[in-house]
């Protein structure tokens, strides 16, 4: 067993705060780690992005550009610390014709037709999540191509009736073994949310606790705050005792908004734009440029309580 490399945290409050403008050292140490067994794993993309030797993340989202949402913390683990971010997208992205109209145009394709949008679209996208992925430093891709239905924040009808779910947890939890993570990044799976981020979220956490417990990674839920929203108090979502948290609030954040740079003139929304720009197909995206100044992350009552002790030292 040996010590977990840091993960990377700018402006850290709540249980720390960090106030450093050097861009090559802002980070927050968390947790420690036990290795995983290695088992085959078929269905990965690999692309030309940062193999670091430092932390190992595996992140699980809906839709292909759900990771805007945590792109500047990745940007800094894989840039900053040598990390290893790999990304599983549980749906295939189909359900976003409806938002394709300057799609329509870049891509010379009547994407908001319905029957042409969910044919093309899944290629579209997942062209595009790469090309975003390029900028912040992703390494491996795993496309579960579960369908992109429709928008619903009912979770249970997802679940239910929509994906197959014991597939799901299958292929997530052969992803987990195989990939030896210290950390597991989720959305954070609040009411309000879509319900295929809840159900990605609901069934990574499944997955990662078919682990044996020394084994699994530390999971985190992420969400992303603007200028001036205070913090809306989150303690689990009703029926799935696996997403409780019982400080109902963030343990830590990224601020996109700290300075690095010549003079100080750069900040990590940059970056996030510009991965929000390379979801051209998705236009109602665009509108998120600038939007979101800090990422939030949300500490699982299932992870172990003693690396919860040891994060509340910091």
């Amino acid at each position: 067993m040996g010590a977990t490399p840091p993960l990377c945290s700018f402006g850290c409050r709540l249980l720390c705060r960090v106030q450093n403008h050097d861009p090559s050292f802002i980070i927050i140490r968390v947790l420690s780690f036990l290795s995983l067994l290695l088992l085959p794993l078929v269905g990965c993309s690999t692309s030309s992005g940062h193999q670091g030797s430092g932390p190992r993340v595996l992140v699980v989202t809906a839709h292909p550009d759900d990771e805007s949402g945590m792109a500047a913390t990745i940007f800094k683990l894989t840039h900053a610390h040598d990390a290893a971010v790999d990304l599983a997208l549980v749906t295939n992205g189909e359900g976003g014709y409806k938002y394709s109209s300057i799609g329509n145009l870049i891509y010379d394709k009547e994407l908001t037709d319905e029957t042409i949008g969910r044919r093309e679209l899944p290629a579209i996208r997942r062209r595009e999540l790469k090309s975003g992925g390029e900028i912040i430093g992703l390494r491996n891709y795993f496309f579960l191509d579960r369908i992109d239905h429709r928008y619903t924040r009912d979770v249970d009808s997802v679940l239910q009736h929509v994906w197959d779910t014991t597939a799901t947890i299958d292929a997530l939890h052969e992803i987990l073994v195989d990939g030896d993570y210290d950390y597991l990044f989720t959305m954070l799976p609040v009411p309000t949310t879509h319900g295929h981020h809840k159900g990605a979220t609901i069934l990574a956490l499944k997955a990662m606790m078919r682990l044996p417990a020394a084994e699994r990674p530390i999971a985190l839920g992420v969400s992303v705050a603007g200028e001036g929203d205070s913090i809306e108090p989150f303690t689990g979502l009703d029926g799935y005792p696996l997403t409780r948290i019982s400080s109902g609030l963030p343990s830590f954040e990224f601020d996109r908004t700290a300075k690095f740079g010549f003079k100080d003139r750069l900040d990590y929304r940059i970056v996030v734009n510009w991965l929000i720009a390379e979801h051209k197909s998705q236009g109602t995206m665009q509108l998120a440029v600038n939007r979101g100044v800090r990422e939030e992350f949300w500490f699982y009552d299932i992870n172990p309580a003693a690396s919860r002790a040891q994060t509340t030292d910091l």
